[in-house]
């Protein structure tokens, strides 16, 4: 399943993690454009000086570990689409051009299905439930790792069910910690 991941999805550490974590395990195939990717560069510089930096050197690690997922721009396509915000139909555009299944946003209603092309837009909580269905050990295993991670860089423990409700997977957190 190929999907591309809207900017908003990519810039918190923890969706973003658990996210190409589990398309690192083989749960889907993400793609992006460049213009994404500079989205998110963007929304971490406001972080202050060291955010862009990070967000370069993962933005650099993603497009090594998936050369094959960044989809060039088409000015012509994205100019003959239409969305509520225009500044979103590279996003549609991408995923028609990477033969995208569906985008991953929280902002949903940025893309309202009779206006996708015959794509839809998704909830990265929904995906990651319908994964987790299919696959729980995959998907919880991420999640542990991700989880773990945070916690060593933190120095505090994180509870699985906030950790994931400010990631706004809240629907994963409790399925999780039921």
């Amino acid at each position: 399943m190929r999907l591309v991941l809207d900017a908003c999805v990519l810039f918190p550490t923890i969706l973003r993690e658990l996210l190409i974590g589990v398309a690192g395990q083989g749960g889907f195939t993400p793609l992006w454009s460049s213009r994404i990717l500079g989205e998110w560069q963007h929304a971490a510089a406001r972080l202050g000086p060291g955010g862009a930096a990070i967000a370069s050197g993962e933005i650099a690690l993603l497009r090594a570990r998936w050369p094959e997922a960044e989809i060039p721009a088409d000015p012509a396509l994205e100019s003959r689409l239409f969305l509520p915000d225009p500044a979103d139909c590279h996003v549609l555009a991408a995923a028609l051009l990477g033969g995208a299944e569906a985008v991953i946003t929280l902002n949903l209603r940025d893309f309202p299905t009779r206006q996708m092309e015959g794509l839809r837009a998704r909830s990265p909580d929904d995906l990651l439930m319908e994964l987790w269905l299919a696959d729980s050990a995959m998907v919880e295993g991420v999640v542990a790792e991700v989880q773990a991670r945070s916690a060593e860089i933190s120095g505090q423990p994180r509870p699985l069910r906030p950790l994931l409700k400010r990631a706004k997977l809240p629907r994963l957190g409790k399925a999780l910690d039921g």
